[in-house]
């Protein structure tokens, strides 16, 4: 066989390596873009979930909204981030077997779909500081290393995805906090709530009395 045949035969696939289709650009950047609008319609579906179920949200200022809106976006992705990072400790696979070289297809997925969310959370908070004319350089510094982080994995393609998958495990806790946040609200709204009709009840009896 001349080296020319050699060249066009397919190259052979292991069990635990990833689709060569994720070595086409194209496609990682159709899956950054799906990760990109699936958190996006999470963010838009909250909003939408909320104005029509929860008084307590319509009750919030405009910025209170975004970040209730955002703390579900987040607390969907840290549900994403702990089946990733759970499954990278847990399972045996070449990701876990060789923490230096190892990739998977599930791997893959993740880091493409973990960027597209970063790249969504950067947005978001660039355009939340313009329209709200304040800006967190802590948080921004924080977004801003995470986008980095995920993006040099998906540039250095050769590199193991191990300590993508570990790193996401730091967002175990984001659903309880989120979610914590949320019920912080509808405790304030409930106790406004009761504080204002406990004054109206107070004034209509010293009115009939």
């Amino acid at each position: 066989m001349t080296s020319e045949q050699a060249s066009t035969l397919p190259a052979f696939k292991g069990p635990g390596d990833p689709s060569p289709g994720y070595f086409s650009w194209g496609l990682r950047f159709q899956v950054i873009g799906l990760g990109f609008a699936f958190y996006t319609a999470v963010f838009v579906l909250s909003h939408l979930v909320s104005m029509a179920l929860s008084q307590t949200y319509r009750s919030l200022l405009a910025k209170e909204k975004v970040f209730w809106n955002l703390a579900a976006t987040r607390a969907a992705f840290g549900l994403q981030s702990t089946v990733a990072g759970l499954r990278a400790l847990t399972e045996e696979s070449a990701v876990s077997r060789d923490r230096v070289r190892g990739q998977e297809d599930w791997s893959w997925f993740t880091v493409l779909t973990a960027t597209g969310f970063f790249l969504f959370e950067n947005v978001a908070l660039h355009a939340s500081s313009v329209v709200f004319r304040a800006f967190d350089l802590p948080l921004a510094a924080h977004h801003f290393f995470a986008l980095s982080g995920f993006a040099g994995a998906v540039v250095w393609d050769s590199l193991g995805h191990y300590l993508p998958m570990v790193t996401l495990l730091l967002e175990m806790s984001t659903p309880f906090t989120c979610i914590s946040w949320m019920l912080l609200k509808v405790k304030e709204c409930l106790c406004l709530s009761g504080a204002f009709h406990h004054i109206v009840f107070t004034v209509c009896y010293c009115f009939v009395d």
